[in-house]
């Protein structure tokens, strides 16, 4: 079988990388074995336009966010799902600095942040000492049934192969790639850590790190709105509320661990003051990076090698973009952004 590319993964990189590409006409492969505990399929699907203890926008968020929201719609279409939810997101400041902080950013940040009218209104829910602040808009997208439906499409065109990638199987030739019964043009990497491991690309900075949540019911909470405090509360898929996460950067395994699961239930018991049940515990290994910037483009010495990766915990709101300017990179040349472009590690990536 003879296409233009192979993709590698289908986790929310390799999905909106198949998606641009098939729709501006190129031909695909995605080979992926399905991982229920993948970190694309266990992320929460919030796209937040504020970040950090200071309040301040993520990066691009102005030209990221309302792109992204424009492609899921778009996706919701063509899938005739539904994905995208637009909410806002309650911070329950976790001490006074906090709440100082907020309201000292509050002056700059009109577009984003703002004190709800009522701000007593969440007291049968919730205790909140320190007050609570409102980011507006929040999108929400439900991840799973996205991979799902795509996945789906993916087996209606016979294009995916369902299966787990070996290395030692790829052949590289001076006109593209033979992967098994595949002949491509190029390869292209959206699996995750995974491609940490392959020889091409061990050099990036890759900060791979470990997140867990409990899922959770709570059928007296509003799912209207996003709830954090600490850590954070997202509806999530199948009436279940999704509680996390954590950032692990020293960890034997990508299990769940029996000490998040008592930490976050504490936190929750002193927080909330609904009944809830844990309904499972998820874990799994984020492909982040040291700039906190994503890696796109093919192999500065391999030119047939690519790759799409380094989401971290943004992958909703990266994803769309990125893909996108890739697919045209790809197609007609346009340069991606040097500051996601792998060319920027040209020296390191040098066999």
């Amino acid at each position: 079988m003879e296409v233009d590319y192979l993709i590698v993964g289908q986790g929310i990189a390799g999905t909106m990388l198949s998606y641009y590409l098939l729709q501006q006409g190129s031909t695909v492969i995605v080979i992926d074995q399905y991982n229920p505990f993948s970190a694309s399929q266990i992320a929460s699907g919030v796209i937040n336009p504020i970040t950090g203890r200071r309040f301040v926008r993520t990066w691009m968020i102005e030209t990221l966010m309302p792109f992204a929201a424009f492609t899921y719609k778009c996706l919701e279409k063509e899938l005739n799902i539904s994905i995208l939810q637009q909410a806002q997101l309650l911070d329950f400041h976790t001490t006074p600095q906090m709440h100082l902080a907020f309201s000292n950013r509050l002056p700059n940040e009109t577009e984003y942040l703002s004190i709800p009218d009522d701000t007593n209104q969440w007291n049968s829910y919730f205790n909140y000492p320190f007050g609570v602040g409102e980011i507006h808009p929040v999108w929400l997208v439900n991840l799973q049934r996205l991979l799902q439906t795509w996945r789906n499409k993916l087996r209606e065109l016979q294009v995916l192969i369902e299966a787990n990638f070996h290395a030692h199987n790829l052949q590289l030739f001076s006109n593209g790639i033979q992967y098994e019964q595949v002949s491509a043009k190029a390869i292209i990497f959206c699996n995750g850590t995974q491609a940490a491991d392959l020889p091409y690309f061990q050099k990036l900075p890759f900060a791979s790190n470990k997140g867990e949540a409990l899922l959770l019911n709570i059928p007296e909470l509003p799912r209207q709105n996003i709830y954090k405090k600490g850590i954070s509360l997202v509806p999530w898929q199948d009436d279940l509320w999704w509680a996390g996460s954590s950032y692990e950067w020293s960890y034997e395994n990508t299990l769940p661990t029996e000490v998040f699961r008592q930490k976050t239930l504490q936190q929750l018991q002193q927080w909330l003051q609904l009944p809830f049940k844990i309904k499972a515990h998820v874990a799994a290994e984020r492909p982040a990076t040291l700039e906190r910037r994503p890696f796109a483009g093919m192999h500065p010495y391999y030119p047939h090698i690519g790759i799409f990766n380094g989401l971290g915990t943004k992958g909703c709101s990266l994803a769309p973009f990125f893909a996108k300017a890739f697919s045209e990179h790809l197609k007609n040349g346009q340069p991606l952004l040097p500051e996601v472009s792998i060319h920027r590690f040209h020296k390191i990536l040098r066999p």
